[in-house]
């Protein structure tokens, strides 16, 4: 391990792990794949590992429409994402039911994790083997708020899972503060958010009379329960916006996913709904999804609101790196992120009309200011410099951090 002589990290040899092959879809590929090229690109040495967990169920095929263990067509859009982006010899997929480490990387994967100096476990998605115990710097990324948190307060596998990692990230990014309500579980979260490989993502001309869309699961789990609160989905906030495509004459359309999802009662109240296994069926078609929209409306998890988190969507990054503006329910990061131009938020139905209507009358403006926030706040460098800095000091954690090559 080194560091440069201005004290940032330089050098490493990093292992992200997170959740492509047993989720193969593009919106959820795009932030594990941005993890890799960010760091690839401050000149890290980066490799993707995947870990299909013990679960009888772990892999998802879009095309069939099943879970199962069955990691086939998780592999083949993962060796096509990664060989897409110059990085096809930098994954492997641990498949458990099988003990066999599978894809380009498998022969050399257990040799890398015994000489990394960092593993990013983004999202929590997998299980620190006993290969990767002994990383010196084990960062934990929580991307889901308040949900991960009241998981750690309540299941205790959850937690003994989590305290295998000694540097711990958030994307409540409010953590701390006397506003944020997100319960207290112990762990020192210290904000971060989703870095965008800006390279990866041009600025493309938007369309004025588009329509604004999002990319949304109305469902994503059971809502949690802890100490007399609720923390619920989208579905529980999306009520109050039923009539807004009726209330202000704007195109909005939902790409949006679950059983539970009103479909009909959407199209009756003017939303225009597609299966989001169109937009989101490889990196790339999500990619043009949003490209293709004016912009993007978004809707957020009762729980990051109510909480007053100040997470931000990975996704709505990606809106504001391609030139659209977001028009977005405040979770509270109007708290760290300037809003107005490129990002409007809103916290009721009025503000929501209200904010669509002022992109509308300076079309061209928002979407030139929507690059620069993404730019100034998403931008990989600026994202995960501060974060392996943090992760590195010290005072982070008192496992020592000796070069292990």
């Amino acid at each position: 391990m080194s560091l440069a002589s201005d004290g940032a990290p330089g050098g490493l040899r990093v292992i992200v792990l997170g959740y492509i092959v047993r989720f193969p879809v593009g919106g959820n590929a795009w932030p594990y794949l941005q993890y890799v090229m960010g760091l690839a690109g401050l000149g890290h040495e980066v490799y993707f590992a995947e870990d299909s967990g013990d679960e009888p169920w772990s892999c998802y095929d879009p095309v069939r429409n099943v879970t199962d263990t069955d990691p086939d067509y998780g592999l083949r859009f993962t060796r096509s994402a990664f060989g897409r982006l110059g990085l096809g010899d930098r994954w492997a997929y641990y498949d458990a039911p099988t003990r066999r480490w599978l894809g380009p990387c498998a022969g050399r994967i257990l040799d890398l994790c015994a000489t990394a100096d960092v593993v990013l476990n983004v999202s929590g998605a997998n299980p620190l083997r006993p290969w990767l115990a002994e990383v010196p710097t084990r960062i934990l990324i929580d991307t889901d708020p308040v949900f991960t948190q009241v998981r750690h307060l309540t299941d205790p596998a959850r937690r003994q899972r989590a305290l295998a990692h000694n540097a711990f990230f958030s994307f409540a990014e409010n953590a701390g503060s006397a506003e944020c309500l997100v319960p207290d579980d112990g762990f020192p979260w210290q904000p971060t958010r989703q870095p965008v490989a800006l390279g990866a993502w041009p600025i493309t001309p938007g369309p004025a009379d588009g329509k604004f869309t999002t990319v949304m699961q109305w469902d994503s789990y059971a809502a949690l329960e802890h100490e007399g609160k609720r923390y619920g989905m989208k579905s529980d906030s999306f009520s109050p916006y039923f009539d807004l495509p009726q209330a202000t004459g704007v195109n909005l359309e939902l790409a949006v996913g679950s059983l539970s999802a009103p479909l009909d009662l959407l199209r009756g109240r003017g939303w225009r709904v597609v299966d989001p296994r169109v937009p989101t069926r490889d990196p790339w078609t999500y990619q043009r999804y949003l490209q293709d929209s004016k912009g993007e409306f978004g809707i957020a998890k009762h729980g990051y609101v109510v909480t007053g988190s100040g997470w931000f969507s990975e996704r709505s990054a990606d809106y504001l790196a391609s030139g659209r503006p977001a028009v977005l329910q405040d979770t509270g990061f109007s708290r760290w992120l300037p809003v107005g131009r490129g990002v409007v938020a809103f916290d009721s139905p009025e503000g929501a009309a209200a904010a669509l209507a002022d992109v509308n009358a300076d079309y061209v403006g928002h979407c030139a200011a929507a690059r620069a926030l993404a730019e100034e706040y998403f931008g990989a460098e600026k994202v995960l410099t501060p974060l392996l800095e943090s992760a590195l000091s010290p005072a982070a954690s008192t496992t020592g951090r000796g070069s292990r090559r």
